[in-house]
C-alpha cells in the first residue's frame, strides 16, 4: 500500500505552476463541494435522529473511511470539511436553493477552471493516471494547511 506522502508527492509533481496552484485552491474544494450538493440532493426514506438522510451522507462515510486509511490526521481534517459542506446545503435547501441546479453549475466552472489549469501548467490532470487522485487532491490542499500549522500529515 502506497504512503499517503508518496500519493502526496505525485500528485504535487503536475500541480507546481503559482497559476495553476491558486486555481486548485479554488476550484477542488468547489468540484468536492458540488459533488455533496449533488448527492445530497438524493434523499433516502431513512431518517436517523432527526436527520433525513442522504447519498451523500453515505458516499462522504465512505470516502472518510479512505481517508482514515491513507492518513488518520488527513481524515480529521476532511472530516470536518465534510461536515461544513453538508452544513452548507442544508442552510442552502433551507432558503430555497435546489442543491442539484447550483451543483451542477459550480461543478461545471470548476472544472473549467481546472482544465484552465492544467492548461498553464502543460501537465494532464492527475486522476487521468489513476482516479484516486480525485480524492488526493483536497488531501494535498488540506496538506499544505497542516504544515503551516505545524500538524503532522
Amino acid at each position: 500500500m502506497r504512503t499517503v506522502q508518496s500519493w502526496l508527492d505525485e500528485y504535487g509533481a503536475s500541480h507546481r505552476n503559482p497559476v495553476n496552484k491558486t486555481i486548485h485552491w479554488i476550484c477542488v474544494p468547489a468540484i468536492f463541494f458540488s459533488i455533496v450538493g449533488l448527492l445530497y440532493n438524493i434523499r433516502l426514506p431513512y431518517d436517523v435522529g432527526g436527520l433525513h438522510l442522504t447519498v451523500a451522507h453515505i458516499a462522504l462515510a465512505l470516502v472518510l473511511l479512505y481517508y482514515v486509511r491513507l492518513s488518520p490526521s488527513l481524515s480529521a481534517g476532511m472530516l470536518i470539511f465534510c461536515v461544513l459542506c453538508l452544513w452548507i446545503w442544508r442552510i442552502l435547501e433551507n432558503f430555497g436553493v435546489t442543491p442539484w441546479i447550483l451543483s451542477v453549475i459550480i461543478f461545471v466552472l470548476a472544472w473549467i477552471g481546472q482544465f484552465i489549469g492544467h492548461n498553464i501548467e502543460g501537465a494532464k490532470p492527475s486522476f487521468f493516471k489513476d482516479l484516486q487522485f480525485l480524492l488526493i487532491g483536497p488531501a494535498w490542499l488540506l496538506s499544505f494547511l497542516y504544515k503551516k500549522a505545524g500538524i503532522p500529515i
